[in-house]
């Protein structure tokens, strides 16, 4: 009798430990994020290329 009030909360643990939490993003506005993030970082790289010179004779 003793030996099972030492596998109860082992098994209590154990079970609890099994949890699996889903969270599920709405897949238009996750698009919409990424598009915007795309966006954000065309921009700062477009803006980090020095500006070219044409010369004329």
């Amino acid at each position: 009798m003793r030996k099972i009030w030492m596998v109860l909360p082992v098994a209590a643990l154990a079970l609890s430990a099994c949890v699996t939490i889903n969270i599920y993003f709405p897949a238009a506005a996750a698009e919409k994020a990424a598009d915007k993030i795309i966006e954000e970082v065309w921009q700062i790289q477009q803006s980090d290329k020095p500006a070219t010179v044409k010369e004329t004779k």
